[in-house]
C-alpha cells in the first residue's frame, strides 16, 4: 500500500461539527432517484472498449540486505497495452526494476512473460515489453481537455488477481495536484496529478483512469490511505512522449536537465505575492546538471522550451520528454523581469533505468 506522507486529514472542526449532528433531528432522505440510463450505458460501452487491453502483473524481485539475508518479494499491480506489439505501461512501483520477473496476465487468462525495459521513479512509470503480436491496444485521450466533474472510470486488479477487471467509476475532482509520497527510494513529489473519487486501491496501481469515450486519459497510481474517495492518476499526455519513442525507436533513454520546478500556483504558496508570471519556477536544481551548466539558476523562471511555452512541470518534462540525449534544446527564462535564452545539452537521466 502507498501512503502519501503529505496528506494532513485533521480538521480542527470536526468536533464541532459532530455535536451539531448529534443535536439536530434526524431527516428522512427521498430515494435517490434512478441512475441516468445514458450515462450507464455509456460507462458500459466505455468499459467493454478499454477491457481488453487492460492487463494484470505479477512481479518477483530480490531485495537484497546488507546485513540479513535476500529476501524475495513478490507484488501484484495493473497495467494497460499501448501497442498490438507487446508494449505495456503501468507505474514504476509496480515493476520495481529492470530485473524483475514480470508475468502479464491477459482479460482471457493468458500469462505472457514480460521485461521491464524502462523506469522512472520520478514519474511513477514504467514499460514492460510482451513477445506477442496481435494484442488489443487501448486508445489514448488528451488529458490537457479534461475538465473537473467528468465522469471517469477506474480499471484494475484491487487486492489480488481473483479481482482482476474490477471497474469503479466516478468523476475527475480536482485537475493539477501536488503530493509528496513517500517510497522504497524515499520522498517523491508528484505534479500535476488528476484526483478522482473512482475507488483505486492496493492493486489499480497501473491500471488505466479511463473517459466516457473508453479513452485512457491517465494512469492510476496512489490513494490516500486513510480515506475514501481520494485517488490520483498521472496524465496520459505525460506518458505520451515515452510511448512514441518506443513505438519509433524500440526503446527510450530519459534525458535530463537537472532542476525541481513548481508552477505558479504552488510557487504563489511558497513566495506569498500574488500576480507572478506564467512558467515553471526553479526551485532547486542540480550544480552538475545540464541546466545550471548552461548557465540557469534557481529561481528562475522556465518560460519555453524549443520555443513552445511551458507552465507547469509535467509540460516542462512533455517537452524535454520528446528529445534525446544528447540534444541541444533551447530554453527560455525570466530572470529579474528580463528574458533570457540558454542553450543546454541534455543527458541522461540518473535516476530512471532502461534496457
Amino acid at each position: 500500500m502507498i501512503f502519501l506522507s503529505s496528506c494532513n486529514l485533521h480538521n480542527s472542526g470536526q468536533d464541532n461539527a459532530q455535536d451539531q449532528i448529534e443535536n439536530n433531528p434526524l431527516h428522512i432522505s427521498q430515494p435517490a432517484p434512478a441512475r441516468d440510463p445514458a450515462q450507464a450505458g455509456a460507462i458500459a460501452r466505455a468499459v467493454q472498449k478499454v477491457g481488453p487491453s487492460v492487463v494484470g502483473i505479477t512481479t518477483t524481485h530480490v531485495r537484497e540486505d546488507e546485513f540479513w539475508d535476500d529476501s524475495v518479494i513478490e507484488g501484484i499491480g495493473s497495467g494497460f497495452i499501448v501497442s498490438s506489439d507487446g508494449y505495456i505501461l503501468t507505474n514504476d512501483h509496480v515493476a520495481v526494476s529492470l530485473d524483475a520477473e514480470i508475468v502479464v496476465i491477459l482479460k482471457n487468462g493468458d500469462e505472457l512473460k514480460g521485461k521491464v525495459l524502462w523506469t522512472d521513479p520520478t514519474l511513477d512509470l514504467a514499460v514492460i515489453k510482451v513477445d506477442e503480436t496481435g494484442l488489443p491496444a487501448a486508445e489514448l485521450g488528451d488529458s490537457s481537455q479534461l475538465v473537473v466533474g467528468d465522469p471517469v472510470i477506474a480499471i484494475g486488479t484491487p487486492l489480488g488477481l481473483q479481482f482482476q477487471h474490477t471497474t469503479t467509476a466516478g468523476i475527475i475532482s480536482a485537475l493539477d495536484r501536488t503530493v509528496e509520497v513517500g517510497t522504497e527510494r524515499g520522498q517523491n513529489f508528484m505534479e500535476d496529478l488528476i484526483q478522482t473519487d473512482a475507488s483505486i486501491n492496493p492493486g489499480n496501481s497501473g491500471g488505466p483512469l479511463v473517459n466516457i469515450q473508453g479513452q485512457i486519459i491517465g494512469i492510476n497510481t496512489v490513494k490516500v490511505a486513510s480515506a475514501e474517495g481520494i485517488g490520483f492518476a498521472i496524465p496520459i499526455n505525460a506518458a505520451k512522449p515515452v510511448i512514441q519513442h518506443f513505438l519509433e525507436e524500440g526503446e527510450f533513454i530519459t534525458p535530463y536537465i537537472g532542476v525541481v520546478g513548481y508552477d505558479k500556483e504552488i510557487a504563489h504558496y511558497y513566495k506569498q505575492t500574488d500576480g507572478l508570471a506564467d512558467g515553471v519556477y526553479v526551485v532547486n536544481i542540480d550544480p552538475r546538471g545540464p541546466a545550471y551548466k548552461s548557465g540557469i539558476r534557481k529561481d528562475d523562471i522556465i518560460t519555453r522550451v524549443g520555443g513552445k511555452p511551458v507552465t507547469k512541470m509535467l509540460e516542462l518534462r512533455t517537452a524535454i520528454y520528446s528529445y534525446h540525449v544528447g540534444d541541444q534544446v533551447r530554453v527560455t527564462v525570466m530572470r529579474d523581469n528580463k528574458e533570457m535564452e540558454f542553450t543546454l545539452t541534455l543527458e541522461k537521466s540518473p535516476v530512471s533505468a532502461s534496457k
